[in-house]
């Protein structure tokens, strides 16, 4: 990971390869795959393993969702990584009702537990393994600050901090306020939300962030990753 690093975020129906790939030739330096369901890599369905594919070495995030172990060492007896796989991502801020009620997505912040085996598992595989997630399921765990106690326990290679609680909208403006105390904790916080400027890439640079993840501005502009950059964000090898 460089000093500061620039990540394209994980979107559905947006970030397959040919997306991924332009984002990085405008100056991403990390990408995503759009989340993928354990039990669907388990159970060898086509078209979830379609999702994990990295055709070309453009530096890729394989992104998981799913919380069941059995399931979690049945893919990756059998995973090859393919050329520019960086690791595994665990999904832990998707607020979809449908994953929700299974309990996945922001469901599963405050079950640190839980969290600790999967991502545990994915590392005794030898692979990198990181998290993204909102700040909560809602506001209440918002309040209680689980998201704080799950990054303290979590020995994650880096979190992807969603500035966001599950019960708001991308209408709602992301709380960058939480990132002054979560970057106490001394693990590599990478910021999602709402990024859009220089000045806010190099506040959070200013503050001990490691990195931005952007999403809706990369789909409008796609040369976002470049102009931050040329506008006085460097970003050192």
């Amino acid at each position: 990971m460089k000093d500061f690093e620039l990540m394209l975020a994980p979107m559905e129906s947006h970030t397959g390869p040919e997306f991924r790939e332009l984002c990085y030739k405008k100056g991403a330096d990390s990408t995503f795959t759009e989340m993928a369901r354990i039990s669907g890599l388990a159970k060898r369905n086509k078209s979830t393993l379609e999702k994990i594919k990295i055709p070309k070495p453009i530096p890729t995030y394989i992104q998981l969702i799913g919380s069941d172990i059995t399931d979690l060492n049945k893919f990756l007896q059998n995973f090859l990584p393919q050329k520019g796989f960086l690791g595994f991502n665990l999904n832990l801020g998707c607020s979809s009702p449908n994953m929700v009620q299974v309990g996945l997505g922001c469901a599963l912040i405050k079950r640190i537990s839980k969290v600790k085996k999967i991502i545990q598992t994915i590392q005794d595989y030898s692979h990198p393994a990181s998290i993204k997630l909102r700040l909560g399921m809602n506001k209440f765990e918002k309040q209680k600050k689980v998201y704080l106690n799950l990054i303290n326990e979590v020995d994650a290679d880096f979190f992807i901090v969603h500035a966001r609680d599950g019960k708001q909208t991308l209408k709602d403006p992301a709380d960058f306020s939480v990132y002054n105390e979560i970057v106490k904790t001394n693990k590599i916080i990478i910021a999602n939300g709402d990024i859009r400027t220089k000045e806010q890439v190099q506040y959070l640079n200013a503050i001990g962030i490691k990195g931005a993840m952007i999403g809706r501005a990369a789909l409008k502009n796609p040369d976002i990753f470049n102009n931050l950059k040329q506008n006085g964000l460097f970003v050192k090898a």
